[in-house]
């Protein structure tokens, strides 16, 4: 007889539940394995997977055959935040995520990388020197935005700048879509403490950000003690060494969870991506009013976009990056197409369903 699952102590890690799984695909996957329990992975390494199922009650597992194949699809393996039934150590299934931030992997062949999955909440984080990117904070927001989470822009070293309010300025476009943005001092609690609003208990934070950015400091500060190594950012360009080397999740003392990521340099989007929730709700409302309906939002009459750009309304750069963004989403998702119609193709030759049930897309609590 298994030992009855303390879901008090899973809260503690994330558990988005006081009692029993509600989702209907949870219960089924809990039927299906009743004398598994579930655990949370914290730690993503090559060689396998750390979970725990109780704060400070971490261990090592063993991942199942299917995912040590070549081609298995890399991110319907799992992910830090992902939830998992155990049975002793070995995982035997994989929950369905809630949400999850991915973006297309480096390479030629079209595939998905998880950064992190069942988060409430993704921390951007941006620093106020030669780090600031406006139009990196777009492409973040944008893989951000598909994936049901929602997004925060945190723009730290506040106390390095006397800009601080000229960069909130700049991004005024997306403080007028809702999208939350702060300047921060990361090394100082109280500055930090502008966070807590999206540091409650059982939610689920992840930083994301380029290296040097302040994540590590940032994570640091959050948990009240130096976990996380920091290391001082070049000074022509601001550019800083990869402090963190893989994901990580982390208990903070307000009863929320955290995830700390190693910078990205490259942002490519799935194809799954809807710029409306990616920081252009606005450009994308106005190409809707454009005299043409294959308007390029070049120098044709009657251009909506063109005229809100004449107007002052939209800045220029800010629409050649959602030209830009819009051309990438586009081939990403033809690229998707064709991928999900060979693996339809093969499992049809094969007479083989899919093992493991499809991860969709997020959605927003």
């Amino acid at each position: 007889m298994t030992d009855p699952i303390d879901f008090n102590a899973l809260r503690y890690i994330g558990w988005p539940w006081p009692g029993a799984p509600e989702d209907p695909a949870w219960q089924a996957m809990f039927a299906a394995h009743p004398q598994a329990r579930p655990a949370r992975v914290i730690e993503q390494h090559r060689s396998g997977y750390v979970v725990a199922d109780a704060p400070e009650a971490s261990m090592k597992t063993e991942s199942p055959p299917e995912w040590q194949r070549p081609r298995f699809p890399s991110h319907e393996r799992a992910a830090v935040g992902d939830w998992v039934l155990l049975d002793g150590i070995r995982i035997v299934a994989l929950l369905p995520r809630r949400t999850s931030i991915k973006r297309g992997a480096a390479g030629e062949h079209y595939h998905q990388q998880v950064i992190a999955a069942n988060i409430d909440t993704v921390f951007i984080v941006c620093g106020l020197d030669a780090d600031f990117n406006p139009r990196r904070i777009e492409r973040y927001l944008l893989l951000v935005g598909g994936g049901g989470a929602a997004p925060v822009v945190v723009l730290t070293k506040a106390d390095q700048t006397e800009y601080s309010e000229d960069a909130l300025a700049v991004l005024e476009d997306l403080a007028a879509q809702q999208i939350p943005l702060l300047a921060i001092n990361g090394k100082d609690p109280a500055s930090v403490a502008a966070l807590m609003p999206w540091l409650q208990p059982g939610h689920t934070i992840v930083l994301v950000g380029s290296s040097g950015a302040g994540k590590s400091t940032l994570t640091n500060t959050l948990l009240g003690h130096e976990r996380m190594k920091t290391n001082t950012v070049r000074v022509n360009d601001s550019r800083g060494r990869h402090t963190t080397t893989y994901r990580a999740l982390m208990s903070l003392p307000t009863g929320a969870c955290l995830i700390d990521t190693p910078g990205m340099r490259e942002l490519k989007p799935t194809g799954e991506e809807t710029l409306a929730e990616g920081g252009f709700a606005d450009i994308e409302a106005l190409t809707l009013q454009c005299r043409f309906r294959n308007c390029a939002h070049q120098q044709e009459p009657g251009c909506a976009v063109q005229e809100a750009i004449e107007r002052g309304d939209i800045d220029e750069s800010r629409l050649q990056n959602y030209l830009k963004l819009r051309e990438e989403v586009a081939n990403a998702a033809a690229k998707l197409a064709q991928r999900q119609a060979e693996q339809a193709t093969e499992r049809k030759s094969t007479g083989r369903g899919a093992q493991w049930r499809p991860i969709g897309k997020g959605k927003r609590r």
